[in-house]
């Protein structure tokens, strides 16, 4: 019974080499071998298929053997540091050094490609080495694998390291907000990964095994998954170096594909395909070109990865989502984030409305929506509505003016470590334009004198512009001291005192500041006032925080609280640019003012996230509709225009 076993577990292998003896594709290698560790007798030949190859003239060939690229020293002192760690005889290293030379040589010159230190190239060409092939045919692979599965960009705060850490966050939002915290961003310690192919941290038996898998699968963005895989099955012994140095974590990190033994290969790249499937897929299309295709890539600045708060969804995807077999496809639950007015004009049918201005005007029905919301997603998916998904999915307008609040609302679901969270790219315009190409797509209530997508893109501007607003500077402070839930005349009076007059004292400063007759102070001569409602943020998204939090002071928070010179306290939100929102308390002093950000976890305790000179604020803002959103910008002034180097909110 056991030898017939046996034949049975073989077959594929006898199915294989039949296959082999004419040109299979790696799909024809999948349906065979399944993923399977492949014989090493057959390895070379399977490579070489899945890899596209067979049969493909070398460029080795025609190498004129001349080694004179302007790096050759320092490639050749590389080469001569792999091979000695090797356990060949002295002759054999010798050959191998001069394999090695010969083949990133002649790739240099063919692609015109400079050869840089740690690269991760020699580590591509080690395993090659096992199999024991002719020079020309391992360039050929090591050609190959450079260009499918090597993603471009693999540098500090690359892109795939940008993509990753979407992927992460989708997948495990707490384990990716540690690692933020621990500022242990991606590219510290999936750079050799990626660049390499995990070659440089995983010993040979296990690799071999894990690219007998990733070429049969022939998907260049597997990479991420089996990555991810490493983190997440890692999860709870990351999360228990809360109190490691990042240096330490940054070095358990690196290498844990030193754990992977062969054995165990199969399973993990199972795993990793199970996540990939547990993904939207949409962002491929996206960045396949600009990953993996002929050069020049594309720039990051046209791409949405590097600004995105959460992974992006193509309207394509998320419409046409419930036509895919059960089973076959991630499963949304779409949140339309738009003003109702906007979602009464028109939606998609399965949409659930949570209305993002709630979120500042009326947090207690901002949080009872959500629980809503959350009961009715189980409700969907217990019933298997077609409207049902364990993946969240956040639509907002398309413009940038409003989706900020719907950046938000998509922010406080992140900090709640809340899984399979994602936006759709291009909000409802880019719904819209779907709809416009499909006439068999429908949207619900869609009426097209007010639907924004159907009317002219400055008509938004037109509207805004005809809104009255509020010229009075008392009225206006009135809005910021609401905002602030204070009550009380007297801390409205100090506050703007001190603002407008920092470096004046009690009594005759406010009394020269606002005198008609008043000729000695040049500070707000010609400026547009210091508060305003609906002013411009269009200089916010050039502004970034250069805060650490891991440099911040910790003080106790009733301390400063009572200290003499604090003029008055406010408990507050800090509202992030990317739309994270910190439990916090705003004091004013008589020369500054302070943000104490509390400290999770860390009852009594905050960090000083900012600390202001009074004297630095050219502006105050706030949106007429959302009036509870205070943004303090600061910079100097030229000429009647202020200049604006930063900002709170």
């Amino acid at each position: 019974m056991a030898g017939e076993e046996d034949d049975d577990n073989n077959s594929w292998v006898i199915e294989l080499e039949a296959a082999l003896l004419e040109e299979c594709t790696p799909s024809e290698v999948w349906t065979m071998a399944q993923g399977r560790s492949i014989p090493d007798t057959l390895r070379p030949e399977v490579w070489q298929a899945c890899l596209g190859v067979q049969r493909k003239e070398s460029p080795l060939l025609h190498f004129s053997e001349i080694y004179d690229l302007p790096e050759q020293s320092a490639l050749r002192s590389d080469c001569q540091q792999a091979v000695s760690k090797l356990g060949n005889e002295d002759e054999d290293k010798v050959s191998v050094i001069s394999d090695f030379e010969s083949i990133l040589t002649c790739y240099c010159k063919s692609t015109k490609t400079k050869y840089e230190k740690g690269n991760g190239w020699i580590e591509i060409l080690l395993p090659l080495l096992s199999l024991k092939l002719p020079r020309a045919e391992t360039y050929n692979l090591f050609d190959s694998i450079l260009h499918q599965y090597i993603p471009r960009g693999c540098i500090k705060n690359g892109l795939p390291f940008q993509l990753f850490h979407l992927l992460l966050q989708y997948h495990d939002p707490e384990l990716c907000s540690f690692l933020d915290t621990k500022r242990v961003s991606p590219d510290l310690y999936c750079l050799p990964w990626f660049q390499s192919l995990f070659s440089s941290n995983c010993h040979l038996p296990a690799l071999l095994a894990m690219w007998d898998h990733y070429f049969q699968l022939a998907d260049p963005f597997f990479v991420f998954y089996l990555a991810l895989v490493m983190l997440v099955n890692a999860r709870d012994q990351i999360l228990s170096m809360k109190d490691d140095t990042k240096a330490i974590v940054v070095d358990a990190l690196s290498m844990m594909p030193c754990d992977i033994v062969a054995e165990d290969t199969s399973d993990f790249c199972t795993l990793a395909q199970y996540y990939a499937t547990k993904t939207p897929s949409s962002f491929r299309a996206e960045l396949i070109d600009a990953f993996f295709g002929p050069e020049p890539p594309i720039p990051n600045e046209k791409l949405g990865i590097a600004q995105a708060l959460c992974l992006p969804v193509s309207a394509h995807d998320l419409v046409f989502n419930p036509e895919l077999p059960e089973g076959d496809a991630v499963k949304f639950f779409l949140v339309d984030c738009r003003p109702a007015e906007q979602y009464n004009a028109g939606h998609l049918p399965t949409a659930f409305h949570l209305d993002c201005n709630l979120m500042l005007q009326e947090p207690a029905n901002f949080a009872t929506a959500v629980q809503g919301l959350l009961a009715v997603q189980q409700q969907a998916l217990a019933s298997n509505s077609v409207a049902g998904g364990d993946h969240l999915c956040f639509l907002g307008s398309g413009r940038e003016e409003e989706d900020q609040y719907t950046h938000m609302v998509v922010a406080s679901f992140l900090q709640k470590h809340t899984t399979y969270v994602s936006m759709v790219a291009g909000g409802y315009s880019a719904i819209h334009e779907l709809v416009e190409e499909n006439p068999v797509i429908k949207l619900e209530d869609h009426n097209p004198q007010i639907c924004v997508g159907c009317l002219k893109e400055n008509s938004f501007q037109v509207q805004s512009n005809s809104m009255q607003t509020s010229t009075s500077s008392y009225e206006i402070f009135g809005k910021l001291s609401a905002a602030m839930k204070s009550k009380s005349a007297e801390v409205k009076e100090k506050l703007f005192e001190y603002i407008v007059n920092p470096t004046g004292s009690n009594g005759q400063t406010a009394d020269r500041h606002v005198r008609s007759s008043d000729k000695v102070s040049k500070r707000y001569r010609n400026m547009a006032p210091v508060f305003s409602i609906d002013d411009d943020d269009a200089d916010a998204s050039s502004l970034h925080s250069l805060e650490d939090e891991a440099d911040q002071e910790v003080v106790s928070i009733q301390t400063w609280l009572k200290k003499p010179d604090v003029v008055k306290s406010f408990k507050c939100h800090e509202v992030k640019l990317n739309g994270y929102m910190y439990e916090s308390y705003l004091i004013v002093t008589s020369s500054h003012i302070y943000v104490l950000r509390e400290i999770q976890g860390k009852k009594g305790l905050a960090n000083i996230a900012v600390r202001r000179p009074v004297s630095s604020i050219v502006r105050i803002t706030s949106k007429k509709k959302h009036p509870d959103l205070i943004t303090f910008k600061y910079g100097i002034s030229e000429g009647d225009k202020p200049v604006i180097s930063d900002m709170d909110r």
